[in-house]
Parts: structure tokens; sequence; C-alpha cells
């Protein structure tokens, strides 16, 4: 960011002072001379609010800070503003899944079956790559304009606190202190490491990797069969890739996802072509020039094999980021996960230190860390703070998408919630079947009792888009017949909800 500038008061002797009076012109205030503007070396700032990081969480924070009047500062250590999502994470994966998608409707004979034939099918990775890069750029430029716009100053470096109202940040240039009101520390997540296997981003790849390989490999390993390691998967897999998953869980999907929906989701994707060894640990993974051996077995010990593959991509998680952010400077305690414990404010235990989005409890989820940065704001400028975490999605963006909110049957069935259950498929569904596009299906879940919807979980077209109006209705404290009552458009997959709710509250849909 280079020098600020800041105004020093300086004092002098009469001697000096009478001297830079006659050449400068300056009054004598009381052996005072005046202000000096100078440049100095470790420039202070004074803030508002000091963000630390600008992902989804940080950047919109910042910009809502700035919105209620708030001088806002952002302390990035990365070249370009985004933080995860947007560099190496949900934005260049989506350009991928999508365009990926294309090229398999091509090449598995699905746009031949629509009556549209082509010839001479090549794929053009590189250009591909670019389409990625091209879609990260614009949205990441779109982050420092909207910064611009807003008047929010960035400081380039990694930012620590260094006090209740103080974060040092180390540039390229030298050490910046920046004096500030509220810390907000936003510094979002990375990929959590698994023991005994070295990544180096070319064979044993993360996610990051995963996304920016240069040719597409015959075989590839997938380490965890959660929503990262499904999606990126999938991208390979349409390109060509043989493609096999390893989770020690004896379902796909992760936390949150429907057990009826996750069974029927992995029998697509393995229709699709992904094989699944699920019940399996690995032990171990072991470069040899362009290959890597993988050590697997059943979780009770037994069936031990190796895998030889091309590529293998670790994607069994991600952490919370809180490497030398000074937390223990301030009496920061993190939790067993690693988490910054932060109360129903985002305030941690220091009043004039917030936290928000991945390095708290909850789901690591881009808008919920939105969600969490606007409402934290608003609530040091006395607004009222309050999300209900029950009412944030999820979304799987293979094909077909999976998405959910609220809470599952296996979660109510713990908590021995009675419920009722209502479906609909999209092979009933006109616009499923006018697009020849009928995988999955739409299940809500309601009290028994009340009809009010616990939760409503998808898999099938546009079930990432869907799944919006389910929230919605979720947030306003909906029943099924509330929204089996509401008109909607036809033909449109929408109406696969609201049959699903027609069939929750009365026990039948009307086209199935």
């Amino acid at each position: 960011m280079g020098h600020a500038k800041v105004d020093l008061l300086i004092t002098f002797d009469d001697n000096v002072i009478a001297m830079l009076q006659s050449a400068l012109g300056l009054q004598n205030r009381g052996g005072i001379l005046g202000v000096l503007s100078v440049r100095t070396y470790a420039s202070t700032h004074e803030a508002d609010v000091v963000v630390i990081g600008s992902g989804p969480g940080g950047y919109v924070a910042a910009i809502k800070a700035a919105q209620l009047g708030f001088k806002t500062i952002s302390v990035e250590k990365e070249p370009t503003l985004g933080g995860t999502c947007l560099n190496v994470g949900c934005i260049p994966s989506k350009a991928l899944l999508n365009n990926s998608h294309y090229y398999h409707m091509v090449h598995s004979g699905d746009l031949a079956s629509r009556g549209v034939v082509t010839s001479g099918l090549q794929l053009d990775l590189e250009k591909l790559m670019g389409e990625k890069s091209k879609a990260v750029k614009s949205l990441t430029g779109g982050i420092a304009q909207l910064f611009k716009k807003n008047k929010i100053d960035v400081v380039r470096g990694h930012g620590s606190i260094t006090g209740p109202n103080e974060v040092s940040v180390e540039t390229a240039s030298g050490t910046e202190t920046i004096k500030t009101t509220n810390i907000l520390i936003a510094s979002g997540s990375e990929v959590t490491p698994f023991p005994g296997i070295e990544i180096d981003e070319e064979r044993i790849v993360s996610s990051t990797g995963a996304l920016a390989l240069k040719e597409v490999p015959q075989k590839m390993v997938v380490i965890g069969a959660g929503v990262i390691g499904l999606e990126l998967g999938s991208v390979w897999s349409r390109l060509g890739a043989e493609v096999i998953a390893v989770d020690f869980l004896d379902v796909i999907g992760g936390v949150g996802m429907d057990g009826e929906v996750a069974k029927s989701f992995q029998k697509i994707l393995t229709k699709q072509g992904l094989q699944f060894k699920l019940g399996y640990k690995v032990t171990g993974a072991s470069r040899s020039g362009n290959s890597v051996t993988v050590n697997v077995e059943k979780k009770d010990g037994t069936g031990q094999e190796e895998i030889t593959a091309d590529v293998v991509l670790v994607s069994v998680g991600r952490r919370p980021y809180t490497t030398n952010l000074g937390l223990e400077s301030v009496g920061i305690v993190k939790d067993d996960k690693g988490r910054i414990p932060v109360n129903g404010q985002f305030q941690t235990i220091i009043p004039s230190i917030y936290a928000i989005g991945d390095v708290i409890h909850g789901p690591m989820l881009a808008h919920k860390a939105e969600d969490e940065g606007i409402i934290c704001v608003e609530g040091m400028k006395g607004g009222h703070v309050h999300i209900d975490y029950n009412c944030v999605p999820s979304v799987v963006y293979t094909h077909p998408e999976v998405a959910w909110v609220g809470k599952s049957e296996e979660t109510l069935k713990a908590e021995g919630v009675e419920y009722k259950v209502g479906k609909f498929p999209f092979m009933a569904n006109s616009r499923a079947k006018t697009n020849n596009d009928t995988d999955g299906f739409v299940k809500v879940l309601a009290d028994k009792a009340t009809d009010r919807i616990l939760g409503t979980h998808l898999i099938g077209p546009a079930a990432g888009e869907l799944v919006n109006e389910a929230v919605l209705a979720m947030e306003y404290g909906a029943s099924a017949e509330d929204v089996a009552r509401v008109c909607h458009a036809h033909p449109t997959c929408s109406e696969a909800l609201r049959e699903a709710n027609l069939a929750a509250y009365f026990g039948k849909p009307i086209n199935f």
C-alpha cells in the first residue's frame, strides 16, 4: 500500500522556532510549530473496522461496514481478493463443472439422442482452463471495484493481532500498524492434510491442484467422497478419467445429506462411471515417477489392496486458517477443532475482536460466512444480531445437483421428532421430462402435528436453485400446506417441490 501520510506534532527550542518562522512563515504556538506532514516507513492507520481476510465473509463484511459509515480497512495476504472461494474453490470448480458437463453431453451421446449430432469431438483442456481463469479474474476484479466504490482501503500482507485494537501487517515494504476500534477475523480455512501423504500439487494434489491439471489423467483416486471430492471427481470423470472415490464412511456426501438422497446419488454417479470404495481407509500413498500407489484396506483391517493411479486427489475436508493471527497474544484460545469461540454477537472473549465464517462453528460454506459478516457488522452498529443455522442451505454442484436445508430423516429420528414425508420424482415432472433430465426427486419432511416444514432435500435438475424456495419457506415458518397452495408456473421443475409439499400435507400429490 506504500507509506501512509501521517500528521506529527513536533516541538522545538526558541532559536529553531525563530529560524523556521522566518523561513516558512509559520506561527509559534507556545513552542509548537504548526503541523508538519511527513512520510514514515512503519505507517499507522486509523480505522473503525479492520477485516482480516477478503474471502466471501470478509469482503462482504467490509462492504457492509463501509455502507454503514465505518472507516474500513481490509487486510489480505494474497495478490487477489476473494479468498479460497473465488480463487481456488467455489468459482473455478463451478466453471469446470458447467463446461465439463457440456463436453460429457456430447461425448456420452446425450446430445445425439436429442437430435443434435456432432462429429470430430475434441477437448481443448487449455481453453477450458482459460474460461475458468477468466471467470475468476472477472469476479475478483469485481470485488476490487466494489472496494474502490465503497472507499475501502486494502493493506496487502499477512495480518496479525497485536492488541485488542491493533493489527500489524507484514507487507512487502515493512510492517504497517493499524489502530482500530474493531477487528473482524475472516481468515477462512485451508485444506486438511492427510497424515503421511505429501501433497506436491502435480500427482498428489489438493483441490487447488485438481483445478489446474495440465492433462486429463487416465486414472484418478479421490480420497474422500464428500462434497469437494465428488464435485472434482465428477469433473475429471466427465472429461475421460477413470475415477475411484475411497471413503471411510459407508455413504457418500458427508455430513448433513439425507440417507435416502445419498443412496440415490451414489447410484446415479455410478451409472455415470464413478467407482466407489466405501468403508475403506487409506493407509498410505507414494509417488514413483508419474504414477502414485495408494494403499487401502477395509476399516475392519481386512481386504488390503493397492491402487495405482496417475493422480491422487486428497479431499478429506478443510480446517480453520488461524496461522500466526496473534490470537494467543490477546488471550484467545481455540477449541478442540481449531475454531475461534464466539458469542451470539460473533465476539471473542475480547469484545473488540470478532470472528466469522470458517474459523468459527458451523458449516464451512461461503454463503454462511457472508450472512455472518453482514449481521456481525450490523451488530457493531447496534443492530439486531440473529442467524438461523437450520436455514442455511447446502448444495453439491454435480449433475444432477443435490441440495438440502433443515434436518434429515436420520436427525429427526435421533431427536425423537414425529414427522411425515412427502416425495415427488422428477420423472413425473413435465419440465424435467421435456428436458430429458429426470434423475432424482424432492423430499419434504414436515412436523406430524403442526405441518411445519422441518427439512427439504432435493436431488435433480436445478436443485441448487430450487432449494432457495424451501429456505425462504422455512425462514418464515411455513407449513407444507403453505407451499402446496402457492401457484407455481407450468411447466417448471419447481412444480416438483410444490407436489412434494402437497404429498407431505395431504398424503398424495396430483401428478404421481
